[in-house]
């Protein structure tokens, strides 16, 4: 059977990764945005504004899906206003197809602010939930715009007879240029700033973070997952966590990043050194660095999201993630962790994105 699938989100850093898994097992791929790109061979773009149910329904009148994959969101200033523009997103996007009656399947990207809280009231006191974080675990009592989203995929789902699943990364480690949540790059950059100007590599977070158990996601294998989860029978109407399957301290790791700059790694120390302060006025610095030598992308805030590194490492807990209901069910792709990172260091630099 033909499989057709639309992503949206497609020059993502998860879903480019799904794009090119995609295209590599024959599918018919398309992916949707506001602005598409064309950096991923064999991609069809479909250009269109979730949040404009005419300029949907014009850009997809050729298309008809038989998978969908939801990668994409939109920050808001407030929670509230997160929920109203991301659940109008899915929303629109499966009102529009609906009529064609093609699709079989509709996948969601979320993540661990399912169970931490989201941006407003993030992993504070009182509201944090054991570890490792499992997929029964209940939902908050407070206001999340991925609870919104899940609560449109299941609603069109009751109505189109469309099967689903719901997939929660931690933090994701990939490229992709004008990503807002992007700790690999960032700290990749911090790095390279730091060995350009002699400062020590310092630890941005938590003691919590630095002593702590800790876990993250390939793009890589987030997107095993989602094709795997679309394609598995076992695997219908059901949520999953998605992480590289091993565990590690940020003290261990920090400095073997450090390493593979060349920089002097600095641990905790008692304080919290976050990179948003840190990185706020090297903005001039990295387009001299840039021109220096001559790196793509000139603009420091398309490649580092300092706010969002500085959010998953201040937390309070050591955050770790259970996989074990979709190993149970088959899915048992592993990578190890400093791999992910240096393999995304080197095709950083092979890309001419850092020196």
């Amino acid at each position: 059977m033909t499989k057709i699938a639309l992503i949206v989100g497609a020059s993502g850093i998860i879903g480019s990764n799904l794009a090119r898994e995609l295209i590599s097992q024959g599918w018919t791929t398309y992916g949707l945005a506001r602005t598409p790109k064309d950096d991923v061979t064999g991609l069809r773009p479909v250009a269109a504004d979730l949040l404009d149910p005419a300029s949907l329904a014009t850009a997809l009148a050729d298309v008809a899906p038989t998978h969908v994959f939801l990668t994409s969101w939109m920050r808001q200033d407030t929670e509230a206003e997160n929920i109203r523009v991301n659940g109008a997103m899915v929303r629109n996007l499966l009102d529009a197809l609906a009529p064609k009656q093609s699709v079989q399947h509709v996948a969601l990207v979320t993540g661990l602010k399912h169970y931490l809280g989201p941006f407003d009231s993030y992993a504070r006191a009182g509201s944090l939930p054991p570890t490792p974080l499992r997929e029964e675990q209940p939902r908050l009592p407070i206001e999340n715009f991925y609870y919104a989203q899940e609560d449109e995929v299941y609603a069109a789902a009751a109505r189109d007879g469309f099967s689903w699943s719901i997939h929660r990364p931690h933090t994701i480690i990939g490229q992709a240029v004008g990503n807002l949540m992007n700790m690999g790059t960032t700290l990749a950059v911090y790095a390279s700033i730091c060995k350009e100007t002699g400062r020590p590599f310092q630890w941005p977070g938590s003691e919590a973070q630095w002593n702590g158990l800790s876990d993250v996601t390939d793009a890589r294998v987030i997107a095993k997952q989602l094709v795997w989860a679309a394609t598995t029978e076992a695997a219908r109407n059901q949520a999953f966590n998605i992480t590289n399957g091993d565990y590690f301290r940020w003290s261990w790791l920090w400095p073997r990043l450090a390493a593979w700059f060349g920089v002097e790694a600095a641990g905790f120390d008692g304080t919290v050194h976050p990179l948003e302060a840190a990185m706020a006025n090297d903005a001039p610095l990295w387009r001299e660095m840039a021109a220096r030598y001559q790196l793509n992308v000139p603009e420091l805030s398309q490649l580092a999201s300092p706010w969002h590194t500085d959010l998953d490492l201040g937390r309070p807990i050591e955050v770790m993630t259970d996989m074990s209901k979709s190993r149970k069910l088959g899915f048992t792709v592993y990578q190890a962790t400093e791999d992910s990172f240096f393999d995304l260091f080197a095709q950083l630099r092979t890309d001419k994105l850092i020196p």
